[in-house]
């Protein structure tokens, strides 16, 4: 026997295109579908990328960055963060030095690194051009409601990143 649900009762949206979280959900899930198509031929992940890219900007002034600090910025919990750079780190891709503290340690680029970054950097960023073009993001509120969301805090029953 089927069940119907009578969405007026349960839902302040008319139609799923009116909710924002599904429209979210749709858009991210498209849009990281198209990014991983273009990392995976540079054998790197989508998170690996954003690991990769966030050790690279964090560091780009020769400034150590903390594991904690990639995280936090990548919007990642600690043992996920962990679990990517330990990746990346066997691939060569990077280099952890231990800090004066012995739980905390400071990621960089190695060569190899660089070089993948640089080859996934404008990949990803062609890749999101392509998906971005039919909107006018500089011409829109898009990019600058996006800005606002990216620095929301996590709802209090979950856990905040790092």
């Amino acid at each position: 026997m089927t069940q119907t649900i009578n969405f007026n009762e349960i839902s302040v949206h008319p139609s799923a295109e009116e909710s924002p979280g599904f429209l979210l959900w749709r858009v991210s899930t498209l849009w990281r579908k198209a990014i991983e198509a273009v990392l995976k031929p540079l054998g790197l992940t989508h998170p690996q990328f954003v690991v990769l890219a966030t050790t690279g900007w964090l560091t780009r002034t020769g400034k150590r960055a903390s594991q904690a600090e990639i995280g936090r910025q990548a919007a990642l919990d600690p043992n996920t963060t962990s679990q990517i750079l330990r990746g990346l780190q066997a691939k060569g891709l990077i280099e952890r030095s231990q800090s004066t503290d012995e739980r905390s340690k400071h990621p960089v680029l190695t060569a190899t690194g660089a070089e993948s970054l640089a080859k996934a950097m404008p990949a990803v960023e062609s890749a999101d051009a392509a998906f971005f073009a039919s909107v006018d993001l500089k011409g829109s509120a898009i990019l600058k409601t996006l800005q606002i969301l990216a620095r929301s805090k996590p709802l209090k029953n979950e856990r905040e990143p790092i």
